[in-house]
C-alpha cells in the first residue's frame, strides 16, 4: 500500500520562463479586470473560486479544465445547484456535502468539469446566497470577463492558439 502513496516519478519539469511569465500577467490582469468591473458597475464580480480559475487559465491553457465550456459552464452549473440545494435544504455540513457531490455530478453529466467551480455551493452556502441573480452577477459576468482575458493574454505570440475548443 505505501508504494503507492510513494509515486512513481519524479516531479514535472518547471515551465519555461515565458509561461511562468504568462501565469503572472493573466493572473494579474484577469483578476483585475473582474475587480475594477466590480467597482466600476458597483455589482460584486468577484468571487474566491475565479482565483483558482486563472491558475488554470494561465497556468494549463491546453488542460480540457481550462476551456471556455469547461470554466462558464462549470461555474453556472456548479453555482446554481448550490442556490437550489441552499434553497431545498438549507445550510449545514450535510447539505455542503450533498451540494458539492451533486456539482460534480452534474458538471461531470454536462461535459463542464472545472475543480475550481466544486468550491462554488461552498460559497453559495456559507453566505447565504439564495438568489438566482447571483447566476449573473457574479458567476456568468466575471467568468466570462475571465475567458476574455485568457482569450488575449493564452493567443499572444506566434503559434499560440487558445482555446483548444469551444463547445
Amino acid at each position: 500500500m505505501l508504494h503507492k502513496i510513494k509515486g512513481h516519478s519524479a516531479c514535472p519539469p518547471r515551465p519555461e520562463l515565458k509561461q511562468i511569465l504568462t501565469g503572472l500577467l493573466g493572473g494579474t490582469l484577469g483578476i483585475g479586470a473582474v475587480a475594477w468591473l466590480t467597482q466600476l458597475a458597483g455589482v460584486p464580480l468577484l468571487m474566491a473560486p475565479f482565483g483558482a480559475t486563472c491558475v488554470l487559465l494561465f497556468a494549463a491553457p491546453t488542460a480540457p479544465l481550462a476551456q471556455p465550456r469547461n470554466v462558464i459552464g462549470g461555474h453556472l452549473i456548479a453555482a446554481l445547484v448550490g442556490i437550489v440545494l441552499l434553497q431545498l435544504l438549507g445550510n449545514g455540513p450535510l447539505p455542503m456535502a450533498i451540494a458539492v457531490g451533486l456539482a460534480i455530478a452534474s458538471m461531470q453529466l454536462c461535459r463542464a468539469v472545472h475543480p475550481p467551480a466544486g468550491a462554488n455551493p461552498l460559497v453559495i452556502m456559507l453566505a447565504g446566497i439564495d438568489q438566482y441573480s447571483f447566476l449573473l452577477t457574479p458567476v456568468l459576468a466575471g467568468s466570462v470577463t475571465l475567458v476574455v482575458v485568457a482569450l488575449v493574454i493564452n493567443n499572444l505570440g506566434a503559434g499560440k492558439r487558445w482555446p483548444s475548443y469551444w463547445l
